[in-house]
């Protein structure tokens, strides 16, 4: 069995023929398949068919719910070998049926011009308490619904910066700050690690679009569900050590949400850039 906490065995693919790979999702509490596990195993598919370049960039739809008590198999189609780059994309399938997919695209290694944004400000991750912690602070107010899903066991370590209260919501600015890293040894192959942050990207992201309505994921009447993802690499980190996940959401309309993030190490580096459309009807 999969250790829930361990992003490695997590992410983990079964060889089922040329191009065709297998995962299945670990029981995290929730009825769907987190969409963040489909994002990094459907990346790490596609890593399976490119042996010598490095992902840059990668877009995703979400088709339909993941069933998390089914295997997941990923297709991943060859779409072209060039001379500096490489393009995979990779269909996510359930019963028959297309749940997900992916286009990425992989290059060789270059040196060429750089600059980067701000780090912002931000309070040390470890003067945060744990998502566990903090849920549990709340005694009392806090719904037994959180109490049990706080129990589960998480392989990526969520310290926020200004949280949501879970049970009394109330509008808050959409910019928000979420520390994170994961919790087993991932190990140094940049694959991997890609992999591992592509999980994580997918984690109290679209919150940053309900927010400035008062609105959580348990609100009665809303109707949220992530409806693509991007996301761009630009340099290389260590998601053992914190990251610091920087977002905001600059518009909402139609029944959609927009997200977009900046992942920062420590010293300040900007590693990586992702953007989220997000469902978010409310129903009277």
């Amino acid at each position: 069995m999969r250790t829930p906490e361990n992003l490695a065995e997590i992410l983990t693919l079964e060889p089922i023929e040329v191009n065709l790979f297998r995962g299945v999702s670990p029981n995290d509490g929730f009825p769907r398949i987190f969409g963040g596990l489909v994002i990094a195993q459907a990346l790490m598919a596609a890593y399976r068919t490119v042996p010598d370049r490095i992902c840059h960039s990668l877009h995703a739809y979400f088709i339909r719910p993941g069933d998390v008590n089914a295997p997941v198999l990923y297709e991943v189609e060859r779409a072209r070998d060039g001379g500096t780059f490489t393009t995979r994309r990779v269909a996510a399938i359930q019963h028959g049926e297309q749940i997900f997919n992916l286009a990425a695209s992989f290059q060789t290694p270059e040196e060429g011009l750089e600059h980067q944004a701000d780090m912002p400000d931000a309070p040390d991750p470890e003067s945060l308490p744990t998502e566990a912690e903090y849920l549990r602070s709340l005694g009392d107010e806090l719904h037994p619904r959180f109490v049990k899903l706080a129990e589960f066991p998480r392989p990526v370590d969520l310290r926020w910066v200004d949280p949501q209260h879970p049970t009394k919501p109330v509008p808050k600015s959409s910019t928000k700050q979420v520390w994170m890293r994961a919790k087993a040894p991932i190990g140094d192959d940049v694959r991997a690690q890609q992999c591992a942050l592509a999980y994580a990207s997918d984690m109290a992201f679209m919150e940053s679009a309900l927010r400035p309505h008062g609105l959580i994921w348990t609100t009665p009447g809303l109707q949220a569900a992530s409806l693509d993802h991007a996301m761009w690499f630009h340099h290389t980190f260590d998601f053992n050590d914190w990251i610091l996940f920087s977002q905001d959401s600059p518009s909402a309309s139609h029944g959609r949400g927009l997200v977009r993030g900046q992942m920062f190490t420590r010293d300040g580096k900007l590693v990586a850039s992702v953007a989220q459309e997000c469902l978010m009807r409310v129903r009277k």
